[in-house]
Order: structure tokens, then C-alpha cells, then sequence
């Protein structure tokens, strides 16, 4: 099992003048201490579970790209790009940006977008549900077709491009992953199956039923069910002077049983380091082997 260090926050002591220095110390301390990716959300408001909505928050491929200068190994996504809050052709082209000034270390976290109140707020694109999941499978056939040979045109219900020309063309070959992120049964876990290298749930109770699911979609379409990674969202807390590290590990282990090769996760305290140092030192080499 891998982990990943999800940075959900950008709240820190000295506020706006020193969080490109926090932010840097964040995401080299993380790479230094192991972990296999870093990754952010796609909001421009802050959310509810993590604060009031006037907290900092930054766009994410802006900060993908500098956090891509800072680092050399770890992979760089969001968790996930909100899929109505940029045309898909621009889309392509920012994740192949970021994959080849990362030199490939890029991938495509992707979902149906749920947060209205901040789409409201700045007037970005936000239409119903089953809309949303249309436009977010025409999105992932844009982009495949946009890492492929094919630079012909696109012919959607919802876009229409002239010509899915993309230039310089992405390092990863074929193309850099594609994550899809969510839960939903009926939709979600069929476009995984269908068009993702990976799939991020949360962890619930119902995560095993979830994983079943996905094997049945995988099943109905003929794709191979162990072919997709399996990754998770949670905390990953080790507490105070590393006192929760026992628990946390044994946590992780469940996940493994269930499949779970990947873990991304928020660190409470982050800015301080010395938690992302504890992670690195007592639970990435300890999971390491499940």
C-alpha cells in the first residue's frame, strides 16, 4: 500500500504572505517523507467540513504547476477537477501541461462536481445532476481522444469540437491516468469500469459493497476488475507525538484486505511537518507490504 498526502487547507499561521513558503515546506517535506503523490481539491471556496467558505483556498492546477517545480517524484492530481468548471479541450490540455513540465507525473482526478454554493458565488457552470454526469463522460471520451492519434472533431450532445488537436502530446503513454472520483453505484462506478485507471472512494462502511459494484460493472463490460487501482479518502491522523500511529496502521490494513492499494489523505496539523515526518518515518515503510 501506497500513501498520498491530500492538501485540503491552505489556512495557515501567516496567513496569504508566507503560504507559498508553508506551502512549499508542506509539499517537500511530503515527497521527502515518502509519499507517492500529492494531490488538492477543485473548489475555489473553502468547504464545510474543513471550514467557512472565507477561508483561503487556491485554484489547483496553479498550484499542481508549483508544486510540480518543487518536487521530482511524487505524482501531482486533484481530488477531483470538477468536471462543468472548465471546457474539456482546455481540460486535456492543462493535465497534459502539468504531465509534461512535471515530466509525467501527472494525473486526471476527476467527478460530477456537487458544490453549488460556490458555482453560484462565481457564476461557473453548474447544471443538474444527470447533466453533469452527460458532460462528465463526454469529458473522459474528449480527453482520450485528445491522447490519442485522433485529432479529428468531437461530436457531443453537450461539446462539439472542431479539431481535438493537442500539442505537445502528454509524456505518459498513452495517456496520463484517469481517476474518477465518487461512489454512486448506478453511474460513477460504471464510468470507472469503463474509462478510469483508478477509482477514489470514501471510507465507509459501505466501501466493501461499493468494491463489489465495480466488479459487476467490470464484469458486464468485460474489463478486468483487479486492472483499476483502488484508492480511498481519509484522515490520516497520526496524533500527538505519533500516539494514534498503532491504530492507524491497523486501519489501513483493513483497507488492504478489502483491495485498497492506495490511501490519499489530509494530515491534521500539516504546516507543522512534524506530522508528515512521523507518517514517513512509523507508517509508510509499515504499510509498505500489504
Amino acid at each position: 500500500m501506497k500513501l498520498g498526502l491530500h492538501v485540503a487547507r491552505f489556512t495557515y499561521p501567516g496567513g496569504a504572505p508566507t503560504l507559498a513558503d508553508d506551502l512549499r515546506s508542506i509539499v517537500t517535506a511530503g515527497e521527502a517523507a515518502g509519499y507517492d503523490r500529492i494531490s488538492v481539491m477543485d473548489h475555489v471556496w473553502q468547504i464545510h467540513v474543513n471550514g467557512p467558505p472565507e477561508q483561503e483556498m487556491l485554484e489547483p492546477y496553479t498550484a499542481l504547476g508549483y508544486m510540480a517545480a518543487l518536487t521530482s517524484r511524487v505524482q501531482l492530481l486533484t481530488l477531483v477537477t470538477g468536471v462543468v468548471y472548465r471546457p474539456p479541450g482546455l481540460l486535456a490540455k492543462m493535465v497534459t501541461t502539468l504531465d509534461v513540465l512535471s515530466q509525467g507525473r501527472a494525473m486526471l482526478g476527476i467527478g460530477a462536481a456537487w458544490n453549488e454554493q460556490e458555482s453560484l458565488g462565481l457564476a461557473l457552470p453548474f447544471p443538474p445532476i444527470s447533466e453533469r454526469f452527460e458532460r462528465l463522460e463526454e469529458t473522459l471520451q474528449i480527453c482520450l481522444q485528445m491522447w490519442s492519434a485522433d485529432d479529428g472533431p468531437y461530436d457531443g450532445r453537450h461539446y462539439q469540437l472542431a479539431r481535438t488537436l493537442n500539442s505537445p502530446q502528454s509524456r505518459q503513454k498513452p495517456h496520463p491516468p484517469i481517476l474518477i472520483g465518487g461512489g454512486g453505484e448506478r453511474k460513477t462506478l460504471r464510468l470507472v469500469a469503463q474509462y478510469a485507471q483508478a477509482c477514489n472512494l470514501f471510507a465507509t462502511p459501505e466501501l466493501p459493497r461499493k468494491l463489489d459494484v465495480l466488479r459487476n460493472h467490470c464484469h458486464a463490460i468485460g474489463r478486468n476488475y483487479d486492472d483499476i487501482e483502488k484508492t480511498v479518502m481519509t484522515a490520516l491522523d497520526p496524533g500527538v507525538d505519533g500516539s494514534k500511529v498503532d491504530t492507524l496502521i491497523e486501519q489501513l490494513r483493513t483497507y488492504a484486505e478489502l483491495g485498497v492499494t492506495h490511501v490519499h489523505g489530509w494530515v491534521p496539523h500539516c504546516a507543522e511537518i512534524t506530522p508528515l515526518e512521523v507518517l514517513g518515518e512509523k507508517v509508510i515503510p509499515a504499510v509498505a507490504d500489504l
